[in-house]
C-alpha cells in the first residue's frame, strides 16, 4: 500500500456533553457546521462534517453527548450515538481535559462503561484530549493521559485545544493516515450534508441557548416552516418557528416588548447570511406545544427521530 493513495472514511465524534466536540470539528472544517453554545446538550442529533484534501477525505459524524438524562427526546439522541458508531471506520472520543484534571473521579462515571462498550473494538481510535489551554502547567495532564491509556490501551492519546486550534494540523494527519484506501464519497467543496434548511434552524436554536436562561433551551424546537427566494429585493425570505413547551417560556423567549426575539433574530439573521452568502429576511413566530419532546411524530418531522 502507497502512501500517496486516496483515504476517505467515516469518524465518530464522541463522548460526554460540553466537551468540545462541535468546537472541534468546526475548527477542523474551518467553518461552522454544528452548532456551538456553553451549554451541555446542545447537539440534538447527528451533523455530519466533511474534510477534504488533495490525499484523504474524512466525514465526521458528531453525536450527542453520551449521558444518563431520561425521556424520549434523549433516549434518541443517544441512539444516533451509536448509530453513528455502527458505520464509523475510526471513533474519536473527545474529553474535556480541565475537567478530569480537577475532578478525577468524574473519569470513571463518564467513560468507563464507554471505554467497556469499545474494548472490542477493532477500529481506529484516537482519544482527542480537549481544552488544554486552560491551564499553563501541563505536567497536571500527565496522570489523566496515564489513566485513559490504561483505559483504551490501543488508542492515540492526543491532547488539542479546538478552541485556540492547537495540535490541529497534526490531529489532522493521524486521522487521515487512519482511514481506510478509498475514494471520496462527497465533492470537494462539500462540507456537510446538512440541507441549509436545517443549518439555518440550527443558527436560530443556537441563539436561543445562548440567550435564554436555566431550563427554557431545553424545551424549544425550531421548524423552518416558509423558504422563498426574492429575485426582485435579492434576499432569501425565511419563515421560522420557535416552538415551547410551556407558555411562561412563550413569554421568556419574547422578552418584555419583544425585546428578546427580536435580539435573536437579528443574531441568527447575521449567521444566516454568512452561511448564504447573500441577503435574509428572518421572520421568527413562538407557538406552544406542550410535551413535544414525547411526541415521537413530532420530533420525526423536526428530524429527530431515528428510523
Amino acid at each position: 500500500m502507497k502512501d500517496t493513495e486516496y483515504r476517505c472514511g467515516w469518524v465518530a465524534l464522541m463522548g460526554p456533553p460540553n466537551a468540545g466536540k462541535s468546537t472541534l470539528l468546526n475548527a477542523l472544517l474551518g467553518q461552522k457546521v454544528s452548532i456551538v453554545t456553553p451549554k451541555p446538550q446542545t447537539t440534538r442529533n447527528q451533523i455530519v462534517g466533511i474534510l477534504s484534501d488533495r490525499h484523504a477525505q474524512a466525514i465526521f459524524m458528531d453525536t450527542p453527548g453520551l449521558t444518563q438524562v431520561r425521556g424520549r427526546l434523549s433516549k434518541t439522541m443517544i441512539q444516533a450515538v451509536w448509530q453513528s458508531l455502527g458505520q464509523a471506520h475510526v471513533i474519536m472520543p473527545v474529553l474535556d481535559s480541565h475537567l478530569y484534571i480537577l475532578h478525577p473521579e468524574y473519569l470513571e462515571r463518564d467513560l468507563a462503561p464507554v471505554a467497556e462498550a469499545l474494548a472490542e473494538d477493532t477500529r481506529p481510535m484516537i482519544v482527542a484530549v480537549n481544552k488544554v489551554d486552560l491551564f499553563a502547567d501541563k505536567s497536571r495532564m500527565l496522570p489523566l493521559l496515564t489513566r485513559l491509556g490504561e483505559m483504551w490501551p490501543r488508542a492515540e492519546i492526543f491532547p488539542v485545544s479546538a478552541l485556540l486550534k492547537d495540535g490541529l494540523p497534526q490531529l489532522e494527519k493521524l486521522l487521515c493516515s487512519c482511514l481506510p484506501v478509498g475514494p471520496a464519497q462527497f465533492p470537494e467543496d462539500q462540507i456537510s450534508t446538512a440541507p441549509v434548511r436545517f443549518m439555518a434552524a440550527e443558527i436560530v436554536r443556537e441563539k436561543l441557548f445562548l440567550h435564554l436562561r436555566q431550563e427554557v433551551p431545553y424545551s424549544v424546537a425550531v421548524d423552518v416552516e416558509s423558504w422563498q427566494e426574492d429575485a426582485e429585493r435579492g434576499q432569501t425570505v425565511i419563515h421560522a418557528v420557535i416552538y415551547v413547551g410551556r407558555p411562561m417560556h412563550k413569554a421568556m423567549v419574547i422578552g418584555r416588548g419583544g425585546a428578546s426575539i427580536k435580539h435573536i433574530g437579528t443574531e441568527a439573521r447575521k449567521d444566516i447570511q454568512e452561511l448564504l452568502g447573500g441577503k435574509v429576511h428572518l421572520e421568527l413566530w413562538v407557538k406552544v406545544r406542550e410535551h413535544w419532546t414525547e411526541d415521537a411524530v413530532f420530533l420525526r418531522e423536526l428530524g429527530l427521530m431515528a428510523e
